[in-house]
C-alpha cells in the first residue's frame, strides 16, 4: 500500500474545487496551483496551501510540467491528482511523476500512450474485435494522402484530432470543396490545445446517439463498468448536457456497450478511472475513443449510484482493491448533468470574459449539487475553458429528473458575464429532449438560436442604465427630479417629448427605447412605485417599477401582476428574471462604433483572445464570408470574415497577438467599380 496524506490538484476552477472537497472529506491535505490570472481565484482558497505556477497562459502555467512538479515538491505533495484538461492525459507527466517518486492519480503512462492518440486505439481496438467507424487511422498526414482517403471514405466525414477531446480539433466536412480548410482549422486548434497536429478522418454518422460507458481498474486485476451516460446534446462536438443511465438503451446492446468497455480497458491493463465512447447509429455501435481520465460527466455517474469517484481515484492510487465487486454497485434514478458556460447564445456562443459583479448559485441547494469553480467578484479569464459550474440533479426517473432540472437552471442568478443558462433552460423544456427523442444533431437541427431580447427587457434595461447614471447621493429612484417620477400616479395624456432615451445592443439588434411620462393601471406594490411608459420599436408599455435602494432588485407591473428580477450594471447591463437573461452592451449613440456591432469596414476583436491566424495582408482582394482572421479565446477558434467584397487596407494584427475585445484587426475598402 502507498501512502497518501498531500494531494496537489493540477487544475483550476470547480474540477479543482470538486476534488478538494473529497480531499478534506477523507482528512488529507490539499495543496492547489495557480496562474497570474488565477490568483485570487476560488479553488485557491479552498486549499491548505497554494502555489503561484506562472503567468496567465497555460503552456506557461498549468501545462508547465516542470512547474508543476516544483510545485509538488516545495509542499511536500506525495500524490498529484490532474483532474480533466490540461496535464491529465500527458502520458509524459505520469512519467514524470513516477520518476520524481509522487503518485499520480490516474492511469499508466502506457495506458494513456495506447489511448491518447485516438488513431493508435482505434487499431487496437481493431485488433480486439471492437467495432470501428469506417475511416482513416494512418500515419501519413500528408493533404492529399487525406483527400483520397476521405473520397474512399465519403462525405459528410469528421475531421478529428488524433490527441482531441472536448470537440477541439472536430469538423464536419460535407463536401470536397471544404476539407482543406477544415484541415488547416483543425490542426491549428488541435495543436493550440493539445500540442499535437496528427489528424484522422471518420465517416460522419447522421441521426446518432454518443453514449459512454465509466470503467473502473485497479493494481489487483479487477475491472468493473459502473453504468453509461448519455452525451448526445452536443453543440460544436462538445458536450452540454448529460445524463446517466441512457434510458432508450435496449438491454442487449447495453450489455454489449459494458462487454466492448471491459475488452477495450483490459486490453491495456487498465488502473484507475476512464471513459469508454461509443457512437450508437440504429441497432450499431461504434467505438470512438478512450478517455484515460476523469470526465467531466462524472456526477451523473454518481448520483444513481451513490459512489465518490474521486475517492475510488484515490484509493486506487494508494494500491488499494476496488471498494466493490460489480454485482455490488446498483443504479438506481435518473440523473442529469447542465453545464453552464460563460458564452454568449445570442452572440454566436462567443466566449465571455471580465468579472462576476453578481453570483448566486444557492437556489434549492438541498435538492440540485452545484460543483462551480466561481463566486461573486471571481474573474473569469480569457485563458480556459468557459465553463463557470455544472447543475446536477437526481430523481427516481427521467420525467422527475428533468423537472428538477429545470427549476434548478431557474433559479441560477450570474451577472457581470454572459452564460448559456437561458439556452440550457430551452434545451430542457424541448418536447424531443423531454421525450429522449434526441441524437447529435438535435441541437443543430431542432433547437432555434436565442430570440432577440423581449421589448419588457429592454425597457427594464434602460430603466436600469438612468438608474446606474443617477447622480450619487441622489435619493430616491432613476426619474426623481421629472415630473413622471412622481409615486401619485400623474400622468398627461398630451402627446409628450421623450424625456430619456437610452441605446442597446442585445447581440443580435442594436435596440432602441424612449421613456415618456404616464401609466394607466392600478398597481399594489409594498412601497410606491414610479411610472413611465416605454417605447421600444413598434411596442408601448406601460410600466410601475421600483428599484430597491441598496440592491439592484426591481419589480415590475405591466398590469398584469408583479415581475422581481436582477439588473447588473457595469461596463454592460444585465437583466436576469425568471424567463429570460440578457447581457446588453450600452452604446453612445455619439461616440465611435461600439465593439459589438462595429461594422463597415472595421472588424473587430469579438473577444479577448490571442490571434491563431492571419489570411491575408494588406492590397488583397477579399469576397464577402472569406475568413481573414483566426482569434484562439477559452480553447476555440473564432474566425473574423469579410462582411463584404472589398479591398484589405490595413492588417493591425499578427499571429500570436493577444488582443482585447473590440481592437481593431483588419480594415477593409470598398473594391473600386
Amino acid at each position: 500500500m502507498r501512502e497518501i496524506k498531500r494531494i496537489l490538484v493540477a487544475n483550476r476552477g470547480e474540477i479543482a474545487c470538486r476534488i478538494f472537497r473529497t480531499v478534506k472529506t477523507m482528512g488529507l491535505e490539499s495543496v492547489a496551483v495557480y496562474s497570474d490570472a488565477d490568483a485570487g481565484a476560488l479553488h485557491v482558497g479552498m486549499a491548505d496551501q497554494a502555489f503561484r505556477l506562472g503567468p496567465s497562459p497555460a503552456v506557461e502555467s498549468y501545462l508547465a510540467v516542470d512547474r508543476v512538479l516544483s510545485a509538488a515538491r516545495e509542499t511536500g505533495a506525495d500524490a498529484i491528482h490532474p483532474g480533466y484538461g490540461f496535464l491529465s492525459e500527458n502520458a509524459d507527466f505520469a512519467d514524470a511523476c513516477a520518476a520524481a517518486g509522487i503518485a499520480f492519480i490516474g492511469p499508466s503512462s502506457g495506458a494513456i500512450r495506447a489511448m491518447g492518440s485516438k488513431s493508435a486505439a482505434k487499431a487496437l481496438m481493431q485488433d480486439a474485435g471492437v467495432p470501428l467507424v469506417p475511416g482513416y487511422h494512418g500515419d501519413d498526414q500528408d493533404d492529399d494522402t487525406l483527400r483520397s482517403a476521405a473520397d474512399d471514405i465519403g462525405y459528410p466525414l469528421l475531421v478529428k484530432a488524433s490527441a482531441g477531446g472536448g470537440g477541439r480539433g472536430m469538423r464536419i466536412v460535407r463536401e470536397a470543396a471544404g476539407l482543406s480548410e477544415a484541415l488547416a482549422s483543425a490542426r491549428r486548434e488541435a495543436m493550440a490545445a493539445f500540442g499535437d497536429d496528427h489528424l484522422l478522418l471518420e465517416r460522419y454518422l447522421e441521426h446518432a446517439r454518443h453514449v459512454e460507458v465509466q470503467v473502473f481498474g485497479d493494481d489487483h486485476g479487477n475491472l468493473v463498468h459502473i453504468f453509461e451516460r448519455d452525451c448526445s446534446v452536443q453543440r460544436r462536438y462538445q458536450k452540454v448536457i448529460e445524463e446517466a443511465p441512457a434510458a432508450w438503451l435496449p438491454a442487449t446492446l447495453r450489455e454489449q456497450l459494458y462487454a466492448a468497455a471491459l475488452d477495450a480497458a483490459r486490453s491495456v491493463d487498465y488502473v484507475n478511472a476512464g471513459t469508454v465512447e461509443f457512437i450508437v447509429a440504429g441497432g450499431d455501435a461504434f467505438f470512438m475513443e478512450m478517455n484515460t481520465r476523469l470526465q467531466v460527466e462524472h456526477p451523473v455517474t454518481e448520483a444513481v449510484t451513490g459512489l465518490d469517484l474521486v475517492e475510488w481515484q484515490i484509493r486506487i492510487a494508494r494500491g488499494e482493491p476496488l471498494p466493490l465487486a460489480q454485482d455490488a454497485i446498483v443504479c438506481n434514478g435518473h440523473a442529469f448533468e447542465a453545464r453552464l458556460n460563460a458564452e454568449d447564445p445570442r452572440r454566436g456562443f462567443r466566449p465571455a470574459s471580465g468579472r462576476l459583479l453578481y453570483c448566486d448559485l444557492s437556489y434549492r441547494q438541498d435538492e440540485v449539487r452545484l460543483d462551480s469553480g466561481v463566486a461573486e467578484s471571481s474573474d473569469v479569464p480569457p485563458f480556459y475553458d468557459s465553463m463557470l459550474a455544472k447543475i446536477i440533479v437526481h430523481e427516481t426517473d427521467r420525467p422527475q429528473a428533468l423537472q428538477k432540472l429545470r427549476g434548478g437552471l431557474a433559479g441560477i442568478q450570474l451577472a457581470g458575464v454572459a452564460t448559456n443558462r437561458q439556452f440550457l433552460t430551452t434545451i430542457a423544456a424541448h418536447p424531443v429532449f423531454g421525450n429522449d427523442e434526441h441524437d447529435t444533431d438535435f441541437l443543430s437541427t431542432q433547437v432555434e438560436g436565442i430570440a432577440p431580447a423581449s421589448s419588457l427587457a429592454v425597457a427594464l434595461a434602460g430603466l436600469a442604465v438612468l438608474e446606474d447614471r443617477r447622480p450619487e447621493g441622489r435619493s430616491g429612484n432613476a426619474f426623481d427630479g421629472l415630473p413622471w417620477g412622481a409615486s401619485n400616479g400623474w400622468r398627461s395624456l398630451l402627446p409628450q417629448a421623450p424625456l430619456a432615451e437610452v441605446w442597446l445592443h442585445d447581440g443580435i439588434a442594436e435596440r432602441h427605447v424612449r421613456f415618456a411620462n404616464g401609466s394607466s393601471f392600478d398597481h399594489d406594490f409594498v412601497s410606491p412605485p414610479h411610472f413611465c411608459r416605454a417605447l421600444v420599436g413598434e411596442d408601448c408599455l406601460e410600466l410601475a417599477f421600483l428599484f430597491a435602494d441598496d440592491r439592484d432588485d426591481f419589480l415590475v407591473d405591466q398590469g398584469q401582476g408583479t415581475l422581481v428580477g436582477l439588473a447588473v450594471g457595469g461596463e454592460h447591463m444585465t437583466i436576469l428574471t425568471g424567463d429570460e437573461e440578457v447581457v446588453f452592451h450600452i452604446i453612445d449613440p455619439y461616440g465611435a462604433p461600439d465593439s459589438a456591432v462595429a461594422g463597415g469596414g472595421r472588424l473587430l476583436a469579438p473577444m479577448p483572445g490571442a490571434v491563431a491566424a492571419v489570411h491575408v495582408a494588406e492590397g488583397d482582394s477579399v469576397t464577402a464570408g472569406m475568413a481573414l482572421v483566426v482569434v484562439e479565446a477559452m480553447k476555440m477558434e473564432h474566425a473574423i470574415v469579410a462582411p463584404h467584397d472589398g479591398i484589405v487596407g490595413h492588417v493591425r494584427c499578427a499571429v500570436g497577438d493577444l488582443v482585447a475585445e473590440g481592437a481593431e484587426l483588419v480594415v477593409l475598402e470598398a473594391a473600386s467599380q
